[in-house]
């Protein structure tokens, strides 16, 4: 089966609509070993994954580190990377974003991906008020005239943020929390995003687990697992977790999408489906700590369209269970 690929906005490049997500092979996931970390991506890769999401505070540059080995043993043509900066900073204030502190960012990506140019920069959710600080851009559009980055985007918390960062013209993509879980960036921000020709790359499309069916009450979470330490919010946005939606709430609405499905359905593969039955999204990012998972999230690009009855059916278990925890607040 082929890989479907979509139009990375105004970049002129093509990638697979299922990417992946290189948050869990660096770290906050439970222990994931290099050689898993490795087969995953391998695994990805080989079934037409051409886009890969990570960040510098991913395993404090493992997850990049652990991409450049990979793309440096494999050769060839190198997947679209998309990496982040700003996390780094501590405190992690706006007024941290200066152009010495963003180009110090990048170098060390760059040193970690074994490349002379990122493919993409993101902001990594910075605080909102930086949306309003056009300078940073411009510093961003100077790293990208010196060479050292090929574009940028931003990976937003709020639908508003996403809607400010469209309106910078050379911001090139936007990442959100878009699940059956968040449907709120379908009511204003894809369409905008879609006017405007601006790459969605979609995060947290399973949240955080719960949309594979395979959680319960008596799940289990290592000490180091963001899904057992930031349900609350104490590390980062909670929205990051569980797409933010209180866990028994969450397993309550799974069960019920469950019984909407054919008895052998993948409930994830049906999930990142749901995902790209929105044509303004360009790639989902899905984790993955295995191989089987990443093929697994690979083939989801296969599955026929999504009939209009179950399209409804999730609405309708969104509206009457998930949107009261989650709709106003991001």
């Amino acid at each position: 089966m082929s890989m479907a690929s979509r139009s990375f906005g105004r970049t002129g490049r093509k990638v697979s609509e299922i990417g992946f997500g290189a948050w869990a092979i660096g770290g906050t996931w439970g222990e994931v070993s290099e050689a898993d970390a490795k087969a995953a991506l391998n695994a990805a890769l080989d079934a037409g994954v051409t886009f890969i999401d990570t960040a510098d505070v991913y395993g404090d540059g493992r997850s990049e580190r652990i991409i450049g080995e990979v793309l440096r043993e494999r050769g060839g043509e190198r997947p679209f990377v998309a990496t982040k900066l700003g996390r780094r900073l501590d405190p992690h204030v706006a007024d941290g974003y200066t152009p010495e502190a963003m180009e110090g960012f990048v170098d060390r990506s760059l040193k970690n991906l074994g490349t002379d140019r990122l493919d993409l920069v993101q902001l990594h959710c910075p605080p909102t008020e930086i949306y309003y600080r056009p300078e940073v851009f411009g510093a961003l559009d100077d790293l990208a005239a010196r060479g050292k980055i090929r574009g940028y985007g931003v990976s937003v918390e709020k639908v508003e943020e996403g809607l400010k960062a469209i309106e910078y013209p050379r911001v090139e993509s936007v990442q959100i929390i878009y699940n059956m879980f968040r449907q709120r960036p379908a009511e204003l921000f894809l369409p905008e995003a879609k006017r405007r020709d601006k790459a969605v790359i979609v995060r947290v499309p399973l949240a955080s687990g719960l949309l594979t069916g395979k959680m319960g009450p008596d799940t289990r979470f290592a000490e180091d697992d963001h899904r057992r330490f930031n349900r609350e919010g104490a590390a980062f946005d909670k929205g990051e977790t569980f797409a933010g939606v209180p866990y028994d709430v969450a397993l309550d609405a799974v069960a019920a999408i469950r019984d909407l499905l054919p008895a052998e359905s993948n409930m994830a593969q049906v999930a990142l489906r749901w995902i790209l039955m929105e044509e303004a999204v360009t790639v989902v990012i899905p984790g993955a700590k295995n191989r089987d998972q990443a093929n697994s999230n690979a083939a989801a690009s296969g599955l026929p369209v999504i009939p209009q009855e179950l399209m409804d059916g999730v609405r309708e278990i969104y509206d009457a269970r998930i949107r009261p925890h989650v709709h106003d607040r991001w």
